[in-house]
């Protein structure tokens, strides 16, 4: 009988709101010394005397849960100005600050810092101060943060995004099989990324580009993906020109490499003045990042018309002929 009573006050003694305020301790010790008496009246006293101690506990308990969820809420803020922070630095190109930032929580479970955190060490193996060795443990310490991201996460399109980039930068030093299997994949996180996020136009952008990618394949990479896959990924440059525009529509000049990309795929379909109206504003783009600069380096010939020989993954200043000049006039 005392057993099931104790069970009982103890089931509404937890019953507490947890929304109250720790001050409300206070008011409640009238409830807990009324409790209290009930039990020892209804109750021999031997029994009585080691209830006693339950409504003193139970204060102490609600106290103990109080700054817990004090703590867990201050926990929640720092993760979200230290997130805001990451965020600021990626957008002002601080990109060793940004990693010094992050690599501190490099052992969290949270997928919202293991991608930022992907994110940066990517960023790091780009810059021209660091050396080769160095890059390689970037890029693979980069897919390893955003690995651990999706296996946390799924549902986080950045995730998706980032472990399609990622996974990319991986494929680099490997064989051209892994290359082409891998590509399946990406594109696979990419489409999961925007399906998530249909407004993020890098996203979108890096689509583009890998349908760019497979539509420019020259006929002998093709011949030797055939032998290799039965069916090989295969791409155009209308599929390519969709992602780049709804890219620029979603998010007007947010990436100058996107400028670039639409100018180099009508140049592609033979649209010399769309290729022309991209091209310069791609030239026109203030130089903020590496990849900016970079676009302002490397040349595109653009001859009559039609292209020479311009690598694909190195594209920037223009130099036109006469005839595709004339257009900016026109």
């Amino acid at each position: 009988m005392a057993r099931r009573f104790f069970l009982s006050v103890s089931s509404s003694l937890l019953k507490i709101n947890p929304a109250a305020k720790c001050t409300g301790i206070r008011g409640t010790k009238r409830l807990y010394g009324t409790t209290t008496r009930r039990i020892a009246d209804s109750l021999n006293n031997g029994r009585a005397a080691l209830l006693l101690g339950l409504p003193v506990l139970s204060a102490l308990s609600y106290e103990a849960f109080c700054r817990f969820h004090t703590s867990a809420l201050v926990c929640a803020l720092e993760k979200d100005e230290i997130l805001e922070q990451a965020d600021y630095l990626y957008s002002c190109a601080e990109t060793e600050k940004l990693y010094e930032l992050l690599v501190k929580y490099k052992d969290s479970d949270e997928a919202e810092f293991l991608w930022r955190l992907a994110r940066a060490s990517r960023e790091l193996s780009f810059l021209p101060n660091t050396d080769p060795q160095r890059k390689t443990q970037l890029t693979s310490e980069a897919f390893e943060f955003v690995k651990r991201a999706l296996e946390r996460d799924d549902t986080n399109f950045a995730v998706h995004k980032w472990y399609a980039i990622c996974l990319s930068d991986i494929g680099e030093s490997q064989g051209v099989k892994a290359k082409i299997g891998n590509s399946f994949i990406i594109r696979e996180h990419l489409e999961k990324a925007i399906q998530l996020n249909p407004k993020d136009a890098t996203s979108l952008h890096i689509l583009g580009y890998w349908c760019f990618a497979f539509a420019e394949l020259p006929w002998y990479q093709r011949k030797v993906a055939a032998v290799i896959f039965e069916s090989p990924p295969t791409s155009t440059f209308e599929e390519a020109l969709e992602f780049f525009l709804k890219a620029e529509e979603v998010d007007p000049n947010f990436y100058s490499k996107n400028l670039l990309m639409l100018g180099k795929t009508y140049m592609a379909m033979k649209d010399d003045q769309n290729a022309l109206l991209w091209l310069t504003k791609a030239k026109d783009y203030p130089a903020h990042t590496p990849e900016d600069k970079q676009v302002h380096t490397v040349p595109v010939w653009v001859s009559c018309g039609r292209r020479h020989s311009a690598p694909p993954e190195d594209l920037s200043p223009y130099v036109f002929c006469r005839s595709v000049r004339k257009l900016r006039s026109s």
